[in-house]
């Protein structure tokens, strides 16, 4: 284990390589799983005051789901996540391109200058799972088997997970805590 501010880092994040490739997934982890995406309170008050600007970027199955449960839900496990397509399908902001690779409508918008928000942290930061106690923030890898592909690209190109996922720390905990991670690691940027 990694300790960096009040984040605790699970030696997986250190020691697995891991690159999407969203040519061989295309992008399931928006429609896999048994809930949608984990929402922040934060991010919840900005879905639902961007929630027009968002919508154009949508599918209309998205838009119905919303329309009909609202930007998020409360799921099985009384967690806050994004509203989905029937009860445990494709996250509603979830759309698809020309070339069958699902992708982020919320990220649409945010490309599009629409709104400020990128789309939730927890998305950017997939594979990482967060885990938040009293203290302290628990930083796990979430392995599934849909991320095979990414674990082989990744190995092939020598990327560790805290490299892939950088943008993503650094969004989340702030270049100082990412200089500190890499630092507790032992390499350098």
């Amino acid at each position: 284990m990694i300790l960096v501010g009040n984040a605790v880092i699970s030696d997986d994040i250190k020691e697995q390589f891991f690159v999407c490739d969203l040519g061989k997934c295309k992008g399931a982890c928006c429609v896999e799983g048994d809930a949608g995406a984990p929402l922040t309170d934060d991010e919840i008050k900005i879905l639902d005051k961007d929630y027009p600007a968002i919508a154009p970027f949508l599918t209309a199955e998205g838009r119905d789901a919303i329309a009909e449960k609202g930007t998020w839900v409360i799921d099985q496990e009384n967690e806050k996540g994004t509203s989905t397509i029937g009860e445990n399908g494709a996250c509603a902001f979830a759309t698809t391109d020309d070339k069958g690779i699902l992708k982020c409508g919320i990220e649409d918008a945010y490309n599009n200058g629409k709104t400020a928000f990128k789309k939730p942290i927890s998305c950017h930061l997939y594979p990482i799972r967060i885990t938040k106690y009293d203290e302290y923030e628990a930083l796990n890898y979430d392995r599934w088997e849909i991320c095979d592909a990414a674990c082989a690209l990744g190995n092939t190109l020598g990327v560790p997970l805290y490299r892939f996922l950088k943008d993503a720390l650094v969004r989340k905990f702030g270049e100082e805590w990412y200089a500190e991670l890499l630092e507790e690691i032992g390499v350098e940027e």
